[in-house]
C-alpha cells in the first residue's frame, strides 16, 4: 500500500513537471499582459467625469495583478516559468520585477536564495530583526531592506514621463499605478511572509523550513496571494509553480506520511 501511495505521489510530481514545461510560460505571459492591458485601460479613463463606484474595485483588481507580477518573477527564480531554457526563464522574471517596481532580478534572486537556505532566521533577509515581531514594524523593516533610493528616483522619473510627456492624468497614475503597487507589497508581505513565517505559540512545527501553511480553501488561497499560503509546500518543492501548489497541498494533505520525491531548486 505504501509503495502504491509513493508511486501516486511520484506520478503527481511528474505531471506537475510536465505541465510546468507546457504551460508555465503561457501563464506567466498572460499575467504580465493582463497587468499591462488593465493598466493601460485604467490610465486612459477620465476618472473625474465618470461614476466613481468602480474605482476601489479597479484598484483592488490592479493590486491583484501587481501581486501576480511579483509571483511570476518568484516562480522564475525557481526555474518554474520556462524550465526548458534558463535564458528565457530569467528574461521573463526580470521583466516582471522591472515592471513591478524597477527591481533588479539578480539582487532579488540572491536574497531569495538566502531566504530558502536560512528561513525565519537572522540570516533571512525577509525575517524580522529578532526583536520587533510586530507586523507593522516587520513590514517597514522588510520594505527598507528591499527598496533603494535608485528605485524611488527611477519611479519618480517614470511617473513624470507619463504625466508630463504622455499627458496621463496624475490622478489615474496615483489610483491605478502607485497605490496598487503599495497595496500589493502589503499583500505579498502579509500573506507571503508574515503569516507563513511568524513563529506560532509553541514554536515551529516544521523546523527545517520554519514555516506553516494556511488552511484557506483553494479559491481564497488564490485570491489572497496566488496560493502563497501553501507555503510549507512551496519550501519543500520550490520549483512547483504557484498554479500547481494546490495539487501538492492536496497530495500531502491526503498522504502526510508519504513524502513526494525530491524536487531540485535553482536558488
Amino acid at each position: 500500500m505504501v509503495e502504491l501511495e509513493q508511486a501516486l505521489s511520484s506520478r503527481c510530481l511528474q505531471t506537475v513537471r510536465a505541465e510546468t514545461k507546457a504551460y508555465g510560460l503561457t501563464i506567466a505571459l498572460t499575467v504580465i499582459l493582463l497587468w499591462a492591458g488593465s493598466l493601460a485601460f485604467l490610465l486612459s479613463l477620465d476618472v473625474p467625469s465618470a461614476q466613481t463606484w468602480w474605482v476601489w474595485p479597479a484598484m483592488l483588481w490592479q493590486t491583484f495583478l501587481y501581486t501576480g507580477l511579483f509571483v511570476t518573477a518568484h516562480d522564475a527564480m525557481h526555474g518554474g516559468v520556462y524550465p526548458q531554457n534558463s535564458t528565457v526563464n530569467r528574461f521573463v522574471g526580470s521583466l516582471a520585477v522591472r515592471l513591478y517596481a524597477l527591481f533588479s532580478y539578480e539582487k532579488l534572486l540572491k536574497r531569495h536564495g538566502l531566504h530558502h537556505q536560512h528561513p525565519a532566521s537572522q540570516t533571512d533577509p525577509d525575517f524580522h530583526d529578532g526583536e520587533n515581531q510586530n507586523v507593522v514594524i516587520w513590514y517597514l523593516q522588510f520594505m527598507k531592506r528591499y527598496w533603494s533610493w535608485t528605485q524611488i528616483f527611477g519611479l519618480m522619473i517614470v511617473f513624470n514621463i507619463f504625466s508630463r510627456v504622455l499627458h496621463v492624468s496624475e490622478l489615474n497614475l496615483t489610483l491605478f499605478w502607485v497605490v496598487p503597487s503599495l497595496l500589493s507589497s502589503v499583500q505579498l508581505f502579509f500573506f507571503g511572509t508574515y503569516l507563513p513565517h511568524h513563529e506560532p505559540e509553541g514554536g515551529y512545527q516544521n523546523q527545517q523550513h520554519r514555516t506553516q501553511s494556511s488552511g484557506f480553501p483553494i479559491f481564497w488561497s488564490f485570491v489572497t496571494c496566488y496560493h502563497f499560503g501553501y507555503h510549507e509546500e512551496h519550501h519543500e518543492y520550490p520549483q512547483v509553480p504557484w498554479w500547481r501548489l494546490p495539487t501538492v497541498h492536496k497530495v500531502l494533505s491526503q498522504q502526510p506520511e508519504v513524502p513526494l520525491p525530491a524536487y531540485s531548486v535553482e536558488v
